[in-house]
């Protein structure tokens, strides 16, 4: 399996794994997750990398049918100014390949921040690690696990 499955097990955390056949082709990970598995994808959630003015990397869990809204998570983070991470850091500080970044399980505790729209479903669907697998999650139960902050950080 993976960290993340590993881990959500080791918690005891209720959650369910889904798998799908991934097209290396597909153009978007999270949105070839939410067609594969017939998902909302307002309910289907990616995770990215950013890093601050000071080089310190956070992670942002939003909705794969919109963007990360940097001025708001660096808002959230009480930062001045956040970009995205370079990829090689993201896999680095992870321990996963892009496209299938978990918020799970990371190699380093990563400052968290979890778009707000995520508590108005009865469960989540993040990366579990790889891509081609999700987990389906309470959003209460990722924020606990990754000790995340609920933030207005999605736009779209």
């Amino acid at each position: 399996m993976t960290p993340a499955i590993d881990l959500l097990k080791k918690a005891k955390a209720a959650h369910q794994v889904h798998s799908y056949h991934h097209d290396p082709k597909a153009a978007s990970y999270g949105l070839e997750a939410a067609e594969k598995l017939s998902l909302e994808p307002a309910q289907v959630f990616k995770t990215l990398l950013a890093a601050t003015e000071k080089g310190e990397l956070l992670v942002a869990v939003v909705p794969v049918a919109g963007t990360l809204d940097l001025k708001a998570l660096a808002q959230a983070a009480g930062v001045k100014k956040a970009d995205m991470s370079d990829p090689a850091a993201a896999q680095r500080a992870t321990g996963y390949l892009l496209g299938g970044i978990s918020p799970l399980g990371q190699k380093k505790r990563l400052r968290t921040f979890i778009d707000e729209s995520a508590q108005q479903f009865p469960s989540i669907y993040v990366s579990a690690g790889r891509r081609g697998l999700e987990v389906q999650l309470e959003a209460t139960v990722l924020a606990q696990l990754t000790q995340a902050i609920f933030a207005p950080i999605g736009r779209g």
